[in-house]
């Protein structure tokens, strides 16, 4: 089963001084599962790597995709539709995780990994209790 990514872990992975990169590398290592990333999460992502940790960083990121160590889930229109009714449920919620959270009930995925411990486990999945959060 496919690990599910927020944007902070994919950051984490990058940024060896990051206080989450560790925890994040020793999972990805230990699970060798495909690293699934929802399409709304790359903007962030290449955001925060390219005004944090550079260009080069960013275009490695961009390079990960293309070779396929990523994987992209696209955004269907039924997660906007229910990306919608968490952001009325959820005010505090951001369209980015909240399709995240989408797309996790869609692929019937029961765990995320985020650093988004907040937000996520205020929500409540359709397809389980609760989303395990990791690492």
């Amino acid at each position: 089963m496919p690990l599910l990514f927020d944007t902070g872990p994919l950051y984490a992975l990058a940024d060896a001084d990051d206080a989450w990169h560790e925890r994040v590398r020793d999972l990805v290592d230990a699970r060798r599962e495909p690293l699934l990333v929802p399409v709304t999460v790359l903007p962030e992502v290449t955001y925060l790597l390219h005004r944090r940790l550079g260009p080069e960083v960013e275009r490695q990121f961009v390079g990960s995709l293309v070779a396929g160590e990523l994987v992209v889930e696209e955004l269907r229109r039924e997660d906007v539709a229910r990306a919608e009714e968490v952001l009325s449920s959820f005010p505090r919620i951001g369209f980015v995780d909240a399709t995240v959270l989408a797309i996790a009930e869609r692929l019937r995925l029961p765990a995320l990994v985020t650093t988004d411990r907040r937000h996520f486990a205020a929500l409540r999945p359709r397809h389980v209790d609760a989303l395990e959060l990791l690492p």
